[in-house]
């Protein structure tokens, strides 16, 4: 599913016109990104939580020269599903 997916998706279930879904699924992005930016864990209950993580500087191959590199330092964006998510992705097909 990609984001005009999503979009029509929202507009069906909740009763909205995509241009209202739009600019509720910009806002709810735009609201996350900015709480994990600020460095906050943002917890949806029964969908998952969002959180920045750092992971450390580490040591690498150059694969095409085989020589040892240093990866950097850097923060990532982590997901953990929550359990009705997971439940829902798990559950079979009727």
């Amino acid at each position: 599913m990609n984001k005009t997916e999503l979009v029509q998706a929202i507009a069906e279930k909740a009763n909205l016109t995509k241009v209202q879904a739009k600019a509720a699924l910009d806002a709810t992005l735009e609201a996350v990104g900015g709480a994990l930016k600020a460095g906050d864990k943002v917890a949806l209950i029964g969908f998952g939580t969002f959180q920045v993580i750092k992971k450390d500087k580490r040591q690498g191959i150059n694969p095409a020269t085989k020589a040892k590199i240093t990866i950097p330092a850097k923060k990532v964006v982590k997901f953990k599903a929550g359990a009705e998510l997971a439940k829902t992705v798990n559950s079979k097909k009727k």
